[in-house]
């Protein structure tokens, strides 16, 4: 096809595991200004303390050598106890999917990419904005599992509100577990026992394997400033004790929930991080604990949450320094404050990206489908996300410098004021020296025009939904599906 003639069509899908970073990861703090906020953080740790609300949590402290104050549950740790007990954090494991080909690597110089996580609400091509169902969760689960550029599931993509409170993380994992392929993230707020089971279930192995092969993934957010709520704490040690991942998630506002400046925000972060490192490494020594970093500011005129600026990209940056400075595995984000899949929400997002990559994460939650603010998922914006992130896996692979690739002959052959359309280099290497869009259309203005002059969220729509009229599930073993069926029945019938 001509380039004139070329129709956008289904944002490519092919194949795409976790990117490997092939430089050095790019830094704003000297060594001097890391260690500084390292200090301040044990400083914040040993003298405020933390409010830990689970008595279990408590006393794994307390039976560290920790300081608790039985007034406020507050929990005091001695610089040395925490430098200490966090030296058997794992740098780097392997994430299991049910589907081997979609394991994915944690830690080192991987990157990989995740859904956002847990919008209460939904929109998308003839989809108003709208609380979440099942159906519509199913759909997003089925739209993520398509897209080749999210390697796995961090959480639900949206929260299926019509589902009973005290069974929904149940029928959610059985979407998750038979809709997809690949690995998962459980919920705190729900059972660990049967996030654990039904993960070890679709996977087909047993207890014993399970444990030394990380499978589902925990995301223990902190409740800033200075606090773990006690379902949280509890889903740690649980995860922690059976050997699967704990992301140790704080959000920390500068201006609202953590000091004005965007370093006593990082310091903040860091204790609270740091806690929660702890905290795994007591229940139990070498499981597998993740950095998460989510500091930005908020709007100082409305105390709006805000996300995609300067402030935040700096600080996704500084927070891939300190997972480094602790040799841990580092989750941060995609995000952006716009209130539909537009401009605004794609720059705020490329911003984010650019910072998320140059520090090098290796977990990036809200990868895909985030839009404002974390408060929906958007299928338009998920296609959008799609795009950019192949732009970045682009950009990440290393430049061929080769003999040949420096093209000295052919420059040679064609000389001064010639083209190189016809160089026998170029007829060898046209159909795929550069990246190609999926979703951008290139095409000249009257091409365009002529085909419908669609914005790119309307295309984006578009693709949204011709993925969804063809997805067919990932194939399961009957014998498994009989078993993850008949559990979630038996559990229905003793939580209701």
């Amino acid at each position: 096809m001509t380039r004139r003639s070329r129709r956008v069509t289904t944002p490519k899908t092919l194949p795409s595991g976790p990117v490997q970073a092939m430089y050095q990861p790019f830094g704003i703090l000297s060594e001097d200004q890391v260690e500084a906020i390292h200090l301040a953080s044990l400083r914040v740790l040993q003298e405020t303390g933390v409010e830990i609300m689970s008595p279990q949590a408590r006393r794994l402290f307390v039976s560290a050598g920790a300081e608790l104050d039985v007034s406020n549950d507050r929990i005091r740790l001695a610089p040395e106890l925490v430098e200490n007990t966090i030296k058997t954090c794992p740098s780097s494991w392997m994430m299991h999917a049910r589907n081997p080909s979609r394991n994915v690597p944690i830690g080192d110089r991987w990157l990989s990419y995740c859904n956002a996580t847990t919008p209460p609400f939904v929109s998308g091509p003839g989809i108003a904005r709208q609380p979440g169902s099942l159906k519509t969760f199913t759909q997003a689960v089925q739209l993520c599992q398509s897209i080749e550029q999210m390697h796995f599931f961090y959480g639900y993509p949206v929260e299926p509100q019509d589902l009973p409170v005290p069974t929904r993380h149940l029928d959610a994992y059985h979407v998750l577990a038979t809709q997809s392929d690949k690995a998962w993230r459980a919920y705190a707020m729900s059972d660990m026992d049967d996030a654990l089971e039904m993960a070890r279930i679709a996977r087909g192995i047993g207890w014993e394997q399970f444990t030394t092969e990380p499978s589902v993934m925990l995301n223990c957010n902190t409740n800033s400033p200075l606090r773990i709520d006690g379902q949280m704490c509890d889903g740690l040690i649980a995860m922690s004790k059976a050997g699967q991942p704990v992301v140790i998630s704080a959000f920390t506002m500068a201006g609202a929930m953590a000091p004005v400046t965007m370093a006593g925000a990082l310091v903040e972060q860091n204790a609270e991080c740091l806690a929660g490192m702890a905290l795994t490494q007591l229940a139990n020594p070498g499981a597998p604990v993740v950095y998460g970093a989510f500091t930005s500011n908020v709007d100082m005129r409305s105390g709006a949450v805000a996300l995609g600026t300067p402030e935040y990209a700096q600080a996704s940056i500084a927070g891939g320094q300190l997972a480094r400075r602790y040799g841990v595995p580092y989750k941060s984000s995609n995000v952006n404050s716009s209130n539909a899949p537009d401009a605004q929400a794609a720059y705020e997002s490329m911003n984010a990206l650019w910072a998320t990559h140059l520090g090098q994460c290796n977990i990036m939650a809200h990868g895909i489908g985030w839009l404002e603010s974390g408060l929906t998922f958007s299928f338009e914006k998920a296609i959008i996300d799609a795009e950019m992130l192949r732009m970045m896996q682009a950009f990440m692979k290393p430049m061929d410098t080769s003999d040949e690739a420096l093209g000295v002959e052919a420059m040679a052959r064609v000389g001064p004021g010639g083209h190189f359309f016809d160089d026998p280099m170029t007829l060898e290497r046209y159909k795929t020296a550069f990246w190609e869009p999926g979703l951008s259309d290139w095409r000249p203005y009257d091409a365009w025009v002529e085909d419908g002059g669609k914005s790119a969220t309307t295309r984006a729509g578009e693709a949204a939904t011709e993925i969804l009229a063809r997805f067919v599930p990932p194939a399961m073993d009957p014998a498994t599906r009989e078993e993850l069926d008949a559990y979630v029945m038996r559990r229905k019938e003793q939580l209701i």
